[in-house]
């Protein structure tokens, strides 16, 4: 699978105009690429084929010693953000290759997006699970309106089954949306507009996939 590196900027929204009506679309504009190839494994040598490409410039006393030898192998600059991607076509990119967005992306593509969603920190049941809660404030109900309820009976199993859903940590994970359109490619600033909502905060990292 074929993809490149970016950043989420932030969300906008479109108009299509059609003979029959106008239809506004959500949008995500995100800044992808250039992205610059530091490894690449073939099936002879590493078992599989793949290209590793990096993204986002990173200062150099902030980066080992192995992986700058690791980005000087490939002649460019320490990289912040390291992506391998299989079947990307490894037999036709070398080190030190330069992948952009309109290498890889039409316009009118079905892509996946990849990121790390917020991190809402602890929540309870109500906006982890979207529970109503236990509801009602008079005949004995106090301080219960956003409470989970019963989480399992008494004299048998005499436990909670795993897997409840109750309050806990929610967000920051790895999510992926599938089925975003190319909507518009600007080739001069590197980014790319795609339908719907991207996963994560603004000026987060994320990954196209193809």
């Amino acid at each position: 699978m074929s993809g490149i590196i970016g950043k989420k900027l932030g969300m906008t929204n479109v108009f299509e105009t059609t003979e029959a009506s106008v239809k506004q679309i959500p949008c995500t504009l995100l800044l992808v690429g250039p992205c610059v190839v530091t490894q690449v494994k073939t099936k002879e040598k590493d078992g599989y084929d793949a290209v590793q490409l990096a993204y986002g410039e990173k200062k150099e006393k902030n980066t080992s010693k192995a992986m700058k030898g690791h980005f000087q192998r490939a002649n460019t600059t320490p990289k912040r953000k390291l992506v391998e991607f299989r079947t990307f076509g490894a037999h036709t990119y070398k080190l030190g290759d330069v992948v952009k967005v309109e290498d890889i992306f039409s316009i009118g593509d079905k892509v996946s997006v990849v990121g790390k969603s917020k991190g809402k920190g602890f929540q309870g049941v109500v906006k982890r699970h979207g529970f109503s809660g236990v509801g009602g404030s008079t005949h004995g109900q106090h301080n219960r309106l956003r409470h989970p309820g019963s989480i399992g009976a008494s004299s048998f199993p005499s436990r909670v089954f795993k897997g409840i859903r109750m309050a806990g940590r929610t967000g920051g994970e790895r999510k992926t949306v599938k089925g975003l359109r190319v909507l518009r490619i600007y080739p001069q600033d590197n980014a790319i507009l795609v339908s719907g909502s991207v996963p994560g905060a603004n000026q987060s990292y994320i990954t196209i996939l193809k």
